[in-house]
């Protein structure tokens, strides 16, 4: 059950990551003309894909998984937040290697757990 709904996960994130790719690309440019914004929030859905894979990939390592929605929710979250309205989000900006950190780890426990499952 737990990897079915790890799974679903994993595939919301890489529809979403597509969307706001194509968001960054085409429909922020009106809003925002700040290069290295419109950078991160590349870099933002670029990382969400990956890890959005590597989640689907490790939906039997429910650890891995745990970590890699973590990762993704407060690394590209707070960025794409960050992007859009850096006022109102500025306290977020901490998140940001939070989230990172937390994708570190997803591929550090699929590193030690050697495929098998963890509990």
């Amino acid at each position: 059950m737990a990897g079915m709904f790890m799974w679903r996960v994993g595939a919301l994130y890489g529809a979403t990551a597509v969307a706001f790719g194509a968001f960054g690309a085409h429909g922020l440019k009106n809003r925002i003309s700040d290069p290295a914004k419109l950078a991160s929030w590349s870099t933002a859905a670029h990382y969400q894909l990956a890890h959005s894979v590597a989640m689907l990939a490790a939906r039997g390592n429910p650890v891995a998984s745990t970590f890699f929605a973590a990762g993704m929710t407060m690394f590209s979250g707070s960025i794409y937040a960050l992007v859009l309205d850096p006022e109102r989000f500025k306290a977020l900006g901490p998140v940001t290697p939070i989230g990172g950190l937390c994708l570190i780890l997803g591929w550090l426990t699929l590193v030690f757990s050697r495929g098998r499952i963890q509990l």
